[in-house]
């Protein structure tokens, strides 16, 4: 059972796309929740289309989960946390996260389907167990959950920022101030749907912080701290570009030549993840030491710098 109350930011909504927030699923999902019967509103068989407001309370029974359509595979996990309920993991840097046309096999759902035996299947066929994505070419920590109970705690608290998600990226530029925050929305391009973008008619509000934690004037780099405050797709990335802070390695967004500086990917790792565990409320703080890319590119940078 999945019960909540609904607060400001989701009064006014319509009931599909409440739900579908605050459980972490697609919302033609939630609609099907609803039209089977496993929703109530105030404790009332609900629609689809009603509008939920300030103090409702919705309940919602989850179906069986859905068995993986994704296949396990013996692929080397680098785990740093593993209960009954999640399982946190540092992603190496070119491991997709879950199945799709381009990486049917090979991705961390197969290794982590392999590991665990089983995952939570509200995250769908292909999606098992994924609360939360880092792209393709971004290392670093990432949890998953271990069944729907877990799946939906740390949905809500993904929906609610109430996760502490902490990034280094080195980027390109030379920032007057030593913090900034971005608050750029973010949409689909308008000519191409594979990228993201500020300069949209449909984004959604997102919001970024960075601090420099260290200048490279020699080579024109600088590596920033950065805290997305939303979670939209290929945020930092994004963001960070349209301020004129392209994050190195990054061609499709920064147009940053990875060669110059020797990294074949962006330079963006997902350093720490602090969430509330979902069995007993206690705060979890987990962190990913820098890859050996990521760190000898540091290194390298550092050596070029004048001795002062």
């Amino acid at each position: 059972m999945v019960s909540f109350v609904v607060g400001e930011a989701d009064a006014d909504q319509r009931l599909d796309r409440a739900l579908a927030a605050v459980a972490g699923i697609p919302r033609s999902r939630a609609r099907r929740w609803i039209d089977d019967g496993l929703v109530d509103l105030n404790d009332r068989p609900a629609r689809p289309s009603q509008r939920v407001a300030l103090g409702d309370v919705l309940r919602a029974r989850p179906p069986a989960p859905i068995p993986s359509a994704a296949v396990p595979e013996e692929i080397p996990l680098d785990v740093l946390y593993e209960d009954e309920d999640v399982i946190v993991v540092d992603k190496p840097a070119g491991l997709v996260v879950h199945p799709g046309p381009s990486h049917p096999r090979g991705t961390l759902v197969n290794a982590l389907l392999h590991h665990c035996g089983d995952l939570a299947g509200i995250g769908g066929v292909l999606r098992p167990g994924i609360v939360h994505r880092l792209d393709r070419g971004t290392s670093g920590v990432l949890i998953a959950a271990k069944h729907d109970q877990a799946h939906l705690a740390l949905a809500e608290q993904f929906k609610d920022h109430r996760v502490e998600r902490v990034y280094l990226a080195l980027a390109r530029g030379a920032p007057g101030e030593e913090s900034g925050r971005i608050e750029l929305p973010i949409g689909r391009h308008r000519r191409d749907r594979k990228r993201m973008s500020v300069s949209t008619r449909a984004g959604r509000a997102a919001r970024t912080a960075w601090t420099v934690r260290q200048r490279f004037p020699a080579s024109g780099a600088i590596l920033l701290e950065v805290r997305p405050e939303t979670g939209r797709t290929h945020q930092i990335r994004v963001h960070l570009a349209a301020t004129g802070l392209p994050i190195v390695g990054d061609e499709v967004y920064g147009r940053s030549r990875g060669k110059a500086f020797a990294i074949a990917r962006p330079a963006l790792h997902a350093a720490v993840l602090g969430f509330d565990h979902p069995r007993d409320g206690e705060r979890r703080r987990f962190e990913a030491q820098l890859p050996a890319d990521f760190a000898e590119l540091l290194e390298r940078l550092a050596q070029r710098e004048p001795v002062r």
